[in-house]
């Protein structure tokens, strides 16, 4: 019996391979294929890239407080860069938004690149960036359809294109997805795959958040401006409260991470918020929606301020009057919508740190790229802002923004004459109901 059960295993073997070769032919694999993917290797570390004048000048200090000299001296630099591009205006800004995202998409499909080894995948660079063309196409004809609206019905070029947008934005879209299954190889299905959905997850991550930041911008200078500032300013006391106080570790994905830091960070980061936003409110050019000007041909940030901008007075609680001896206090209602954007910043910001810092140890780099000595890539700067992007987005939307009655007034005078009046004596009949219109008026 024993002999029989033997004798039937080993006429078993062959069938049980020739299934797991058939298996492995349908899934367009090979046993190397199989080894690649086990253990992707690591990209090359990136060199120092200090400029050399720092070098020669920091010479005699120790890693630590070096690392602190470069990255102040060039966080500095940055922050003025900042200023320059807030005093050009509203387009430079737009522009501005637009290369970074280039640049932060770049690092992470390179990353890609260099983890699983696809620079020999057919077209698959080429269709990377031609995913990005396409969606770039989607999301800013939407922005130029919605903002731009009268100078796109003044150009007839422009009226055909916003009104076939999303049609001719699936096409593109269709038929980058149809060059990438014409692109499938055999032996590289899986890893085509891969990256197909690494390249459309940086798409979600970046090119989404790119086009919430530039809504922002709409909106007014003073909500892309104080939330980008919050976290910038999060970024720096945190790094400095943990540097100087720093003992107790935060969190295992990012080692240099301390509660003290995280904590000095987070008070820090509110008290700029407010007083950033008391200065700022009482400018026009910042708290101004940006509106394009059809006679001009050119931005506008020129209103009547909003009553969010106007200074208000404040009972204070009884327990704090005992304390500062005030009984009421002036200040800005935008001021306290600050309080939430500023704590959002330093307390939910640092999470999307943290998440970039947990990619960055998956695929055993340091930083995404070596583009500002001390920073890393754009991206490791930039990883904070996305997710505050968001929040800002979803906060105007939810607790400020209202009716826009200058773009019902843009799309009403689009409509043919008839629809017009009909708007017109709907409009005129709910006045009256109301009691806001007369009917001597309606008579005359």
């Amino acid at each position: 019996t024993l002999g029989r059960a033997l004798v039937a295993g080993m006429a078993l073997m062959p069938v049980s391979s020739k299934e797991s070769e058939l298996e492995a032919k349908l899934d367009g694999e090979t046993a190397s294929d199989s080894e690649s993917r086990t253990e992707p290797a690591p990209p090359p570390a990136p060199a120092d890239d200090t400029p050399e004048v720092l070098n020669r000048a920091l010479s005699n200090l120790s890693s630590r407080w070096k690392n602190w000299w470069v990255r102040g001296i060039l966080t500095l630099a940055m922050i003025a860069f900042f200023f320059i591009i807030i005093y050009l205006g509203p387009m430079v800004l737009m522009i501005i938004v637009m290369c970074v995202q280039i640049k932060c998409f770049h690092e992470i499909i390179t990353i890609g690149y260099n983890v699983y080894h696809s620079y020999d995948l057919p077209w698959f660079r080429t269709l990377s960036w031609y995913f990005l063309l396409c969606v770039n196409y989607f999301f800013y004809g939407e922005t130029v359809t919605d903002y731009f609206f009268t100078l796109v019905q003044r150009e007839e070029p422009l009226r055909i294109l916003s009104k076939y947008h999303r049609f001719i934005s699936f096409t593109l879209y269709l038929t980058g997805f149809c060059m990438f299954v014409l692109s499938l190889v055999k032996k590289h299905y899986r890893l085509q795959f891969y990256m197909f959905g690494w390249t459309h997850v940086t798409l979600l991550i970046v090119v989404t958040q790119s086009h919430l930041v530039i809504h922002n911008l709409f909106e007014g200078m003073i909500w892309f401006i104080v939330p980008i500032s919050c976290v910038i300013c999060n970024d720096i006391m945190a790094y400095m409260f943990g540097f100087f106080f720093g003992r107790t570790p935060l969190i295992k994905l990012s080692p240099k991470k301390t509660w003290e830091g995280f904590i000095g960070g987070f008070f820090a980061t509110v008290v700029f918020g407010l007083l950033l936003s008391y200065v700022m409110s009482g400018y026009r050019c910042f708290v101004c929606p940006v509106e394009y000007n059809n006679d001009t041909n050119s931005f506008t940030v020129d209103c009547e301020p909003s009553d969010l901008f106007r200074l208000q007075e404040y009972n204070i609680p009884g327990v704090i009057q005992s304390v500062i001896g005030w009984k009421t206090v002036r200040m800005y209602p935008f001021q306290i919508h600050s309080v939430a954007l500023s704590t959002f910043a330093s307390l939910i910001g640092p999470f999307g740190g943290f998440f970039a810092s947990g990619f960055k140890r998956a695929f055993k780099i340091k930083d995404f790229a070596n583009t500002i000595p001390g920073h890393g890539g754009i991206m490791d700067r930039f990883d904070c802002q996305y997710l505050m992007a968001t929040f800002v987005n979803v906060y105007i939307a939810s607790f400020i923004r209202g009716p826009n009655p200058s773009k019902l007034i843009q799309q009403f005078l689009t409509l043919r004459p008839d629809q017009q009046l009909h708007i017109f004596n709907t409009l005129r009949s709910h006045l009256i109901d109301k009691g806001m219109l007369t009917a001597a008026a309606e008579d005359e």
